[in-house]
C-alpha cells in the first residue's frame, strides 16, 4: 500500500504567488538544460549587478563583532531611533523608537501586522492590482481580502468613493502600496487625504507599504501617509531592499503612528509576535542609520542619464512603438505593467502568454492576473536590467504578439 498523503493547510489553495511560482520553476528547468534566460519576474537589484552602497557595507563590517547575540524583539535601539528620527523629519506624529518594529524584510512585518490585527472573517481592503503577499498574508491569517479597483483608465489610482462603498462591519484596515507595485502609480496628496478621511470615519487602521518611497521619476514627489493620518493609527512600512539595493540583508521596518492610546493593544500584539520569532537579522540593522541619514545613492539612478531612468525610458518608448501594447508610464517603483491590446489580445490568457515567452523567447515575465486583477491582458516586468536588454526583451515580446495578431486576423478572415 502507498503511504498516506500528508495533508496541508486548506487555505493554501487560495494563495497565489506566481512571481516565484510555476513559471519560475519552469525557468529553472530550462536553465538546467543550458538555456540562457532573461528573468524579469523579481525586483531583485543584486541579480542585475547592483550593489548595496559602500557606506552601508562598511557600517555592517565595522559592527560585525556586536552581531552575535539576539537583540530586542523590536530591533536595535540605535536603529529604531534612526528610523524614528527619519519619520519625525517627515512629520509623522508620535514617531518614537518604542513604536518602531524591525523585521526580516517588510514581508515578515506584513505577516506579523496582519496576524496581530485579524480575527477569522475580518476584512482588509486591498488594491487591485496588489502585491500578492498582502493577499496571501490576509488569507493565511484567516482574513478576507476585499479589493478596490485601481483602473488603468485612471492611471491605476483608486477611487475613494469605491473604497468607501466596500467598507463593512468586518472591515479592519485599508492597505495602500505607494509608489505602487506592480503599476508604478504614485498617489497624490489630495487622494491620500480622502482615503485618510474614510479610515477616520470608519475607525480603520491605515497600512502604508512605502518600500519604494525614494524611487520616483520625472517631476514626481513622494507624499508619506502618516503625516496626513495625524492621530489616526497608521502603520508605515519601509526597508533597505529597494531604495538601498540590499534585498538579501532582509531589513525592513514598520512605524506605528497616531494616538498611542488608540493603538496600545495593537502595539503589544505586534511586540508579542516579534518576541516569538526572537529578533530580526542583526548585522543588517547596523546599516539603517547610514541608509536613512547618510549620503543619497538612489537619486542619481532615477534622474535623466541614470540607469533606472534610462531603463524606464526604454520601457515607455518600446510600448509606444508597439501597436500591440499600451502603458501607463510608471511614476515610481521598479516595474512596468503593460497591457496587450488590439488583435493580439483576442482570446489572450496572460499565463499562457508568459509561458510562450519563456519557452520560445527565453524571457520570464509575470502574468498580470497574478496581482489579483479580474482581467487577463497585462504582464509585469522589472526595470532593473540595463536599457538595451529591456529593449531586446520588448523586441521578443513584439515578435510573439505580432504572431498572435496575425493568427487572430486570419481567423477573423475565415469567419
Amino acid at each position: 500500500m502507498p503511504p498516506p498523503t500528508l495533508q496541508t493547510r486548506t487555505r493554501l489553495s487560495e494563495v497565489r504567488y506566481e512571481i516565484r511560482g510555476e513559471l519560475a520553476r519552469r525557468a529553472r528547468e530550462l536553465e538546467a538544460q543550458g538555456r540562457t534566460l532573461i528573468k524579469l519576474n523579481i525586483g531583485n537589484p543584486g541579480a542585475f549587478g547592483f550593489r548595496a552602497p559602500e557606506h552601508l557595507q562598511r557600517a555592517i563590517a565595522d559592527h560585525i563583532a556586536r552581531t552575535d547575540p539576539y537583540t530586542h524583539q523590536q530591533g536595535l535601539p540605535e536603529a529604531r531611533e534612526a528610523i524614528a528620527a527619519f519619520h519625525r523629519q517627515r512629520g509623522t506624529p508620535n514617531a518614537s523608537p518604542e513604536r518602531v518594529f524591525i523585521g526580516n524584510g517588510v514581508s515578515e512585518l506584513i505577516d506579523i501586522s496582519l496576524r496581530a490585527l485579524l480575527n477569522p472573517g475580518d476584512e482588509v481592503l486591498l488594491p487591485s492590482p496588489d502585491y500578492p503577499l498582502w493577499s496571501a498574508a490576509t488569507i493565511l491569517n484567516d482574513g478576507r481580502p476585499v479589493y478596490y479597483r485601481c483602473d488603468e483608465a485612471n492611471g491605476f489610482l483608486p477611487d475613494p468613493e469605491q473604497i468607501e462603498s466596500l467598507v463593512s462591519p468586518r472591515t479592519r484596515a485599508i492597505v495602500l502600496i505607494n509608489p505602487n507595485n506592480p503599476t508604478g502609480a504614485n498617489y497624490p496628496r489630495a487622494l491620500l487625504e480622502r482615503i485618510v478621511a474614510i479610515a477616520a470615519k470608519h475607525r480603520l487602521l491605515l497600512m502604508a507599504d512605502e518600500i519604494y518611497d525614494g524611487i520616483l521619476y520625472d517631476d514626481h514627489s513622494f507624499q508619506p501617509l502618516a503625516p496626513l493620518a495625524g492621530d489616526l493609527p497608521c502603520l508605515s512600512f519601509g526597508g533597505l531592499s529597494k531604495v538601498h539595493r540590499a534585498c538579501g540583508w532582509r531589513v525592513g521596518w514598520a512605524v506605528l503612528s497616531g494616538d498611542p492610546l488608540a493603538s496600545g493593544d495593537y502595539h503589544h500584539a505586534m511586540d508579542l509576535l516579534g518576541a516569538l520569532r526572537l529578533c530580526a537579522n542583526v548585522p543588517g540593522q547596523f546599516a539603517i542609520e547610514q541608509a536613512l541619514h547618510g549620503a543619497d545613492t538612489i537619486g542619481e539612478l532615477v534622474r535623466p542619464g541614470g540607469r533606472l531612468y534610462e531603463t524606464r525610458k526604454a520601457l515607455v518608448e518600446s510600448c509606444a512603438a508597439s501597436e500591440h501594447l499600451s502603458l501607463v508610464a510608471p511614476a515610481g517603483a521598479l516595474y512596468g505593467f503593460p497591457a496587450i491590446v488590439g488583435d493580439a489580445a483576442h482570446g489572450l490568457d496572460d499565463h499562457a502568454f508568459a509561458l510562450e515567452m519563456l519557452e520560445t523567447e527565453d524571457v520570464l515575465i509575470v502574468p498580470g492576473s497574478s496581482f489579483n486583477v479580474p482581467y487577463r491582458n497585462h504582464f509585469r516586468v522589472t526595470l532593473l536590467p540595463e536599457a538595451p536588454m529591456l529593449r531586446e526583451v520588448f523586441a521578443r515580446i513584439e515578435r510573439v504578439l505580432s504572431r498572435r495578431a496575425a493568427s487572430a486576423g486570419q481567423r477573423a478572415a475565415v469567419a
